[in-house]
């Protein structure tokens, strides 16, 4: 086996959403270790220009091949929407977001035609998630909601609380008007307000996963380029979690969704990247 395939693979976020990226991906490829970074001290993305984005990832990208990853998961929606292009033109190492794999399946999953999206500000507005979906199923009718206070609420940990049902409600009944079968949870925190989410929209809508669709895509992609470690299902795997800020908070968030718990997470200064 060379080298390669026992490299890292580096996932990013603007902090902690991407971590239910992380989370499948430690779940579908038992074998991979991950570098996670999360822009704690920079977030949200959501409501930044693409510049800035752009000007963000590039750093988080170089901090990453400083460890020498293999591969790099984008794990945030608005930095695939906004820097993903650009960045794959720049580097030699493969790299993916979390829009196409959604977009892909959703495409895939709809017998109406008619796909909701929920996401941030900047994802809806970016119309990046309809764009894909049209290249696939040109007559496919998307509708985008922005749910800006999903965010907070799932990083204050009101997973369950009266006020999230209260406020999910009033995002997706809007959406339910347009007879959607198929709603993408367009923003790496969603997945985690799931189940809320599933008793508002009810049974008849599928809902697709990003977080899930890009663990499996990498597999893919790591397969096809001859990057698979297949130490499957390794006793410890060596996970390592970096920041840009507040790293005791992002670790005790971390603990609280992800298959094991981290020991540590490093604080690094971003900028000097």
């Amino acid at each position: 086996m060379s080298k390669d395939c026992k490299a890292p693979i580096g996932v990013f976020d603007s902090g902690v959403g991407g971590l239910t990226v992380a989370r499948e991906i430690m779940r579908n490829l038992p074998g991979e270790d991950i570098v996670y970074f999360g822009d704690t001290a920079r977030v949200p993305y959501g409501s930044k220009s693409k510049a800035t984005v752009l000007r963000y990832s590039r750093q988080i990208v170089r901090f990453l091949k400083t460890q020498q990853v293999k591969a790099i998961v984008i794990a945030c929606n608005t930095a695939s929407a906004y820097a993903l292009e650009d960045i794959r033109k720049e580097i030699e190492i493969p790299i993916i977001g979390v829009i196409q794999p959604g977009a892909k399946v959703a495409c895939e999953t709809t017998a109406n035609g008619r796909i909701g999206v929920i996401g941030t500000k900047a994802t809806i507005s970016s119309g990046i998630y309809t764009s894909f979906m049209r290249r696939q199923k040109p007559d496919v009718q998307v509708v985008g909601k922005p749910c800006p206070l999903f965010v907070p609420l799932v990083e204050e940990g009101w997973i369950k609380d009266p006020i999230t049902v209260e406020v999910a409600k009033r995002y997706l009944e809007e959406l339910l008007q347009y007879d959607i079968d198929t709603l993408i949870l367009g923003c790496t925190h969603y997945p985690l307000l799931r189940s809320t989410i599933r008793e508002i929209v009810g049974e008849k809508v599928t809902l697709v996963n990003p977080a899930y669709e890009t663990a499996i895509e990498l597999r893919e992609l790591l397969e096809r380029e001859g990057l698979s470690n297949p130490a499957k299902g390794k006793e410890h795997p060596n996970h390592c979690f970096y920041v840009s800020d507040a790293a005791e908070d992002f670790r005790n968030f971390a603990n609280s969704i992800l298959p094991y718990d981290i020991e540590m997470t490093q604080q690094i200064n971003i900028e000097e990247y």
